[in-house]
This record gives structure tokens, C-alpha cells and sequence, in this order.
């Protein structure tokens, strides 16, 4: 099968503007990928999984799913428990399920640290979910056989590199 990968956005806007940049980044990767997509909200980063949870369950029309939103630490440990089982619960529907999913939910300690990871001149957290997203369809499509490529191979050696 050679088709175009068709994703979906899970982003939490909590913090309009990182959201913007996450956003963005997102669909500039979608764009350079070939990759189309849709993009629903969700009121925090604790609801994305329940989101692609329900969405997956529901449909078969997305390939994979993207998750963008930031946490910011406060004075309580409410950031802890958001930012543990927001990715627990993405983690356990990925494994469990078989899904493609890109983790773009910035856990971090101020709004400085949030811009410089969400703004495509710094760290384009979003482009780097999405691209993860479609390295993990790759692999998915390889594993049944099929042919299609989805990412850039360019894209994902320097996604890889700056994981190491």
C-alpha cells in the first residue's frame, strides 16, 4: 500500500502561544513529510491520552497520532502527577494498542524553557513528535510488508542523532 499518512493533533492549549509553536512546528514536518492531518483540542496534557484513546477506539481513518501540550511547574506536585501519567497513559496506549504515537507534551520548569523547546528556530518540539509519529509508521509499514516510506530519511538520521 502507498498512500499519504493521515495524523492526528492532540494538543492541550493551555499555554496559548507554546501551543502556537508546538502547533506549527507539527505542520511544518506534517508538510515536508507529505503528511496530512487534523488537529482536535482537549482542555490539559492529562486528557490527551484519554482523546487519542477514544478517537483510536472509534476510527480507523488516522495512521498515527501526535500529542502536544506543555506543563509547567508550580508550587504543588500537580506537575508530577501530570506529567507522569499523561505519559504513562500514552506509553500504555502505544504498546498496548499497536499505536504510532509522537510525545510533543513539554514538561518543563518556566515559560523560557517552554519557548526555546517549542519555536522552530530552537528545539521544534512539535516537528520532532511528528516526526517520531511517522519514523514509528515506517517501521509499523515495514513490518507488514509494505513498501511506503513515510519519513525522511535525512530527517529521521537527525532526530536520531540528537536523541543519542
Amino acid at each position: 500500500m502507498n498512500r499519504t499518512p493521515h495524523i492526528l493533533l492532540v494538543e492541550a492549549p493551555y499555554y496559548t502561544h507554546i501551543a502556537e509553536h508546538l502547533r506549527k512546528g507539527a505542520e511544518r514536518a506534517m508538510a515536508a513529510a507529505g503528511a496530512t492531518h487534523e488537529v482536535i483540542s482537549v482542555p490539559g496534557a492529562f486528557e490527551i491520552p484519554a482523546a487519542i484513546g477514544m478517537v483510536a477506539r472509534s476510527t480507523d481513518r488516522f495512521d498515527g497520532f501526535v500529542a502536544l501540550g506543555c506543563v509547567i511547574r508550580g508550587e504543588t506536585t500537580h506537575y508530577d502527577h501530570i506529567c507522569a501519567e499523561s505519559a504513562r497513559g500514552l506509553q500504555d496506549l502505544a504498546v498496548r494498542e499497536g499505536l504510532a504515537i509522537g510525545y510533543g507534551i513539554l514538561t518543563v520548569e518556566n515559560e523560557a524553557q517552554a519557548v526555546a523547546r517549542a519555536s522552530a528556530e530552537h528545539r521544534d518540539k512539535g516537528g520532532e513528535a511528528v516526526r517520531a509519529c511517522l519514523a514509528l509508521l515506517d517501521l509499523k509499514r515495514r513490518l507488514a510488508g509494505e513498501e511506503n516510506d513515510c519519513t525522511d530519511r535525512a530527517a529521521a538520521r537527525r532526530f536520531s542523532a540528537r536523541r543519542a
